[in-house]
């Protein structure tokens, strides 16, 4: 029996979507990218996937469902999901936090190895057919910072561990119970000091009103000449004009970088042209099935939500994560 009606935002054609042919013997779906797909169904939905919406087109359809009981966002930033109204409504918001953090780990980590062993170095000798031996850094006994310890910053944590590298954690809230792979938590109000200790800064933080432009001079100014900033959060957690004086004025050793103020990066930004910036864009996480697995996820939370067992992910609408 069909007992919920499940608006998703996408695409109709994006093939992933075929994957919610299981859940329509459970549910009346409604897959659209315009207001006028909506305009019928809105009015009895409680569940509203968004996949790939944009932020206008969440808002006028969440405006529509006086009904909504559940809305699940695809991506873990919440800025194209979170809105005033969103943020007092009563609905209940989950994100796809569990599917992207493996993958962002594994980057930070080959980030971390591609500055401690040089292979910008190696693969430009290597082009040149160039024979020049040179020293490496061992990465065992190095600190890694991480700025935000959430779910991709614990991921970051678990794979530098048993590297032999010490892990440090900025966090807003203290954790109820230690947490074996860090040495020591830092408060926001000491991040000053957790950055002066680390050689590698993970910038791992969800945007919000708070932590925006979090790295800034200050910052910079704090860390060793030879640290390593790597953000896998978002762009504008860091003060992007900061971040290039830092780098080019040698105030600090690299960047590896996933995310960006500007998405696609212009092709005269400086950090195309940049000797010690590792420039991802934005693919980091984007394994051959991360949709897939962002698509199960829905699934496995929609049978949560319909058998009434409690949703995984629940965003802190207030905090923005």
């Amino acid at each position: 029996m069909k007992t919920h009606t499940l608006l998703v935002l996408a695409d109709p054609n994006e093939p992933q979507l075929k994957m919610l042919d299981e859940l329509r013997p459970l549910a009346d779906i409604v897959i659209g990218n315009s207001r006028g797909v909506f305009e019928n169904a809105a009015p009895v939905a409680s569940v509203l996937f968004n996949w790939s919406g944009s932020l206008e087109l969440l808002r006028e359809v969440v405006g529509m469902s006086p009904k909504l009981q559940w809305m699940h966002s695809r991506s873990v930033g919440l800025e194209r999901t979170l809105f005033p109204a969103m943020t007092e409504h009563s609905v209940t918001l989950t994100n796809g936090r569990g599917v992207f953090s493996a993958s962002l780990g594994e980057f930070v980590l080959a980030a971390i190895l591609y500055f401690a062993k040089d292979f910008r170095r190696m693969i430009r000798n290597q082009m040149t057919a160039k024979w020049e031996q040179f020293d490496v850094e061992a990465i065992s006994g190095k600190i890694v910072g991480i700025v935000g310890y959430g779910d991709i910053g614990r991921a970051v944590a678990t794979r530098v561990r048993p590297m032999g590298m010490k892990v440090l954690a900025l966090k807003r809230h203290i954790m109820r119970e230690p947490d074996p792979l860090i040495e020591q938590t830092y408060s926001p109000d000491r991040r000053l000091e957790m950055l002066a200790r680390s050689d590698y800064v993970v910038v791992a933080a969800p945007l919000t009103a708070e932590t925006r432009g979090m790295i800034a001079e200050p910052e910079f100014a704090a860390m060793k000449p030879t640290a390593v900033v790597i953000n896998v959060g978002r762009g504008p957690l860091i003060q992007e004009e900061a971040l290039i004086s830092a780098l080019s004025s040698g105030r600090i050793r690299g960047a590896g970088l996933d995310v960006f103020d500007e998405e696609p990066l212009p092709q005269d930004h400086p950090f195309y042209g940049m000797e010690n910036v590792l420039l991802s864009p934005h693919c980091a996480d984007h394994t051959s099935d991360w949709l897939e697995q962002a698509m199960r996820l829905f699934i496995q939370q929609y049978e949560r939500f319909r058998s009434g067992q409690p949703l995984l992910y629940v965003v802190d609408k207030k905090l923005g994560y």
